[in-house]
């Protein structure tokens, strides 16, 4: 027991005089006292002797691992070496374990038995493994010029279409971790997070032509500050680009011959039609809000202060001039534009697989073929599961198609 400022040893040594405790030293109350003190001082020299041994080892970042990891004979011999050091350096085998991330009562079992043999089977291949074969024809595979450029969660709807599963999405993630490669990604987004979002009441959208969004961009000319503007619809359900247009300016006018130009060409009656915007000028101008009401077209806002409100246009406009697909250097003429233009319209609409619509092509969801792919898929999946059930945990993946797509309109009703 530690003596504690006040007690009774110091009260009577205090009101003692000098030459007394000079000439009684050795009373017994005082041999006591000196014990104790003795004692403390080992105490306390121990700990400061293992605190400024385990600050400089955690400087030096020496742990181990994780309690319970199996480790091999060599590097169960080199933890030996460092217990033994930390022991002699005066740390206590407590504090020892929890530095190595080794439990204590396995550090004693080790130092025990002269091998120290780990009892456990290491190197027992799961049961739900790929086979060599496989792994190199997944190999093979993610390394061809075709799917060199596709991220796994793209390539494994396209191979289902195909009539192929090699391994499941995760599988290739980290085949391909492991291999230090990673499929290109999409760049994050840079939009800054704004207040809170007024609240608004969601469209339901559960057919083609029920509801379409448009939207401007800009397209670089060689000219500092000088652009063409591409004016684009796209139906809200299927995603399918239903018109585009390039021209030198940006004005109503413009927008208004572009609509009745984009349902004349699709053969659409617009009566009822929802028409999702921003609140840019040409979008409600008072030419292209007179052009909606004559064709019977409902227009709709995006929320105040809400910018990604037209969410719809603005992802095909990122899809349009990501770097792999968009040249880099500015247009020349509008016809190089709209040459372009047309590349992009084609492949998007009847080859890219959407991962909004379960990875079917805009084309495919717009004339409802969506369903009997997806039910191909889904077989494909099970055909699979039934042969390698114990490579699938739960159930097979989802290839159920979006009955819906919600749509945050804010319908705009003329008095």
């Amino acid at each position: 027991m530690a003596l504690q400022i006040g007690s009774r040893y110091d009260k009577r040594a205090s009101s003692l005089p000098k030459n007394a405790v000079r000439k009684n030293w050795r009373r017994p109350e005082y041999t006591r006292r000196i014990r104790l003190l003795e004692r403390e001082l080992e105490r306390t020299r121990k700990r400061l002797v293992e605190t400024e041994t385990l600050l400089q080892l955690k400087r030096l970042s020496t742990a181990a691992g994780r309690r319970g990891q199996w480790r091999s004979p060599a590097e169960r011999q080199r933890i030996l070496r460092q217990v033994t050091a930390l022991l002699q350096a005066g740390v206590r085998l407590k504090q020892i374990g929890s530095l190595l991330g080794v439990c204590t009562r396995t550090i004693q079992r080790w130092r025990d038995s002269g091998t120290a043999e780990d009892r456990r089977q290491q190197g027992r291949a799961p049961v739900n493994r790929l086979s060599d074969a496989e792994r190199e024809r997944l190999l093979a595979l993610l390394d061809s010029e075709e799917h060199r450029k596709l991220s796994p969660r793209q390539l494994v709807p396209k191979l289902a279409d195909k009539g192929l599963y090699l391994a499941s999405e995760s599988t290739m993630y980290r085949i391909l971790r492991a291999r230090a490669q990673r499929a290109r990604r999409a760049a994050p987004s840079t939009y800054p997070r704004g207040s809170a979002k007024p609240r608004s009441t969601p469209l339901l959208i559960s057919a083609p032509n029920h509801a379409w969004s448009w939207d401007i961009t800009y397209l670089k000319r060689p000219r500092r500050g000088s652009y063409f503007y591409l004016y684009l619809i796209m139906d809200v359900f299927s995603r399918r680009i239903m018109g585009w247009e390039i021209h030198e300016e940006e004005n109503m006018v413009r927008a208004a011959t572009f609509i009745r130009r984009t349902c004349q060409a699709n053969g659409i009656h617009p009566r009822g039609l929802i028409l999702h915007s921003d609140n840019g000028g040409p979008m409600k101008g008072i030419m292209t809000l007179s052009a909606l009401r004559e064709l019977g077209i409902i227009p709709s806002f995006s929320r105040p202060h809400v910018r990604d409100d037209n969410a719809f246009s603005e992802a095909l406009f990122r899809t349009l001039k990501r770097p792999s697909s968009f040249p880099s250097s500015p247009f020349h003429s509008l016809n190089e534009a709209r040459a372009c233009m047309q590349r992009f319209t084609t492949w998007y609409n009847l080859q890219h697989r959407h991962s909004a619509l379960s990875f079917v092509t805009p084309d495919q969801r717009y004339h409802y073929q969506d369903h009997l792919i997806l039910s191909r898929r889904r077989e494909l999946y099970e055909r699979a599961r039934s042969l390698h059930p114990a490579r699938w945990a739960r159930h097979a993946r989802d290839w159920a198609p979006p009955d819906t797509v919600s749509l945050n309109a804010r319908l705009y009703i003329p008095d």
